[in-house]
């Protein structure tokens, strides 16, 4: 029998989803109007016209939900909050069917034994903030703080996990830099802006909810992570990578950590970035219980002096891809967690997301064979083992995601969900993956080695 990699006692095995990708009822029950919402309805921003109108009509469908979550053997459930959900305008006056709906919720995970890990924020602002300016307004830092507020005094007598937001960075960079997220603005001074307003936003609000929550609470952040590795050994390539280390991932996690914005990142937005005031880097820098870590793959580079950037990602063509078009890459993980444990030293780490999107396959018999997805997971789990291994405070590892969702610019056309959804009718059909994650929870680990490779699904 192959030996199975147990991970420590207490270790939390989950899954997670956010309220614009399966949520639906998009103006139900008093619902304002989100960034999503009206950026879905701008034809040409979503592959096929797609919207989260319905998604995976959750929010009709909790009581099942949860109970497949419970079958699954799930320990923890991440989800995020709507804002417009609970407050239509950004501000003022609370729905109150809102914050019922997540009381429901949160009700049934804690009868179902499942932990609720809650995110404040995940992309769908109030289309109201976003007419004020959205996070290029500072006004919404605050604004944001008051919401989180109000969620934590309904929820935080059986929340205990809270996180702040999920990848900020992508957010100021795909919503405001990019313009391919919501709400579509492509101004690297708003970007600048909304990235210095997102941090002081969490900080903000980490000192509020202290004030709220007692002293079991656990508040952290999630942030997405690329690390970044030279294409070639030359010391032009090695330099890149510093750079694109910077832009990619210390671009928040210094503010947070070590307050204070990277001096690569400040060389390369001279033009946007001001004095920033030494308040609100200490609100930054607010103490923060764990980091939550979002790991899908790296980015190779190479030094590109004609890009503003100074380089340029390039394909390793040897590698295998998912159909996201993203390197498979375990090692990865494990350089990341060390390299996180290391320079940062956080309290604690949770892995908020990791997975993988594959062309999945509804067969005959309702059975979805996704033997990639579970050697994907089997070989990050692994890597997260060596890194626990190697002095990484690991406490918990959420695959993203729980089911098939609306994968924002690419509407449906991506599935992440170890559960397939049927678009059609909104029945939910456990994968192989689905089955095999059940049997790693309830052994607390998965076989060092599984029919050489990475399953034992019959």
């Amino acid at each position: 029998m192959p030996e199975r990699l147990l991970f420590p006692e207490g270790f939390l095995w989950g899954a997670a989803t956010a309220s614009y990708q399966i949520e639906g009822a998009y103006d139900e029950a008093g619902k304002g109007e989100s960034i999503w919402d009206r950026f879905s309805h701008t034809p040409g921003k979503i592959w096929g016209g797609d919207t989260g109108d319905v998604a995976c009509d959750h929010y009709h469908r909790v009581a099942e939900d949860v109970a497949l979550m419970a079958k699954l053997g799930l320990q923890v459930y991440r989800f995020s909050i709507s804002w417009p959900r609970i407050l239509p305008q950004g501000k003022g006056k609370v729905n109150k069917a809102g914050i019922e709906f997540y009381d429901r919720l949160v009700d049934r995970l804690m009868d179902a034994e499942i932990i609720p890990f809650v995110t404040l924020y995940h992309w769908d602002l109030p289309q109201a903030l976003q007419d004020m300016g959205g996070w290029a307004n500072r006004d919404v830092a605050y604004y944001f703080r008051d919401y989180a507020a109000i969620v934590a005094d309904a929820l935080g007598d059986r929340v205990r996990h809270w996180i702040t937001h999920n990848e900020p960075w992508v957010t100021a960079v795909l919503g405001y830099m990019t313009g391919v997220h919501a709400p579509g603005i492509a101004d690297s001074r708003q970007a600048v802006l909304a990235a210095h307003h997102l941090l002081l936003s969490h900080g903000e609000t980490v000192r509020a909810l202290r004030d709220i929550l007692d002293d079991a609470t656990q508040l952290g952040i999630t942030l997405n992570f690329s690390p970044a590795y030279p294409a070639t050994e030359s010391p032009e390539d090695a330099v890149a990578a510093q750079k694109a280390d910077a832009f990619s991932n210390r671009w928040f996690l210094d503010p947070i950590f070590r307050g204070h914005y990277p001096e690569e990142l400040q060389e390369r937005f001279a033009d946007e970035m001001e004095e920033w005031s030494p308040d609100d880097l200490a609100a930054m820098a607010a103490p923060i219980d764990f980091l939550g870590v979002n790991y899908y793959s790296r980015q190779v580079v190479h030094a590109d002096p004609s890009q503003r950037a100074g380089y340029r990602s390039v394909r390793v063509q040897e590698s295998r891809y998912t159909d996201m078009d993203w390197e498979i890459f375990p090692q990865g993980l494990y350089d990341l967690l060390t390299r996180l444990q290391r320079d940062y030293d956080p309290a604690a780490l949770y892995i908020t997301e990791n997975g993988a999107a594959f062309k999945d396959v509804l067969e005959p018999g309702r059975r979805v064979r996704d033997q990639e997805r579970i050697d994907y997971l089997h070989d990050h789990f692994i890597k997260a083992h060596e890194a626990i291994q190697a002095g990484v405070k690991l406490r918990g590892y959420f695959v993203w995601s729980l089911m098939d969702n609306f994968e924002w610019a690419y509407g449906y056309s991506k599935r992440f969900g170890i559960v397939y959804v049927d678009y059609e009718t909104c029945e939910r059909i456990p994968k192989d993956s689905a089955r095999w994650y059940h049997d790693v929870i309830a052994e607390n680990g998965p076989l060092a080695k599984e029919n050489g490779k990475g399953t034992g699904v019959s």
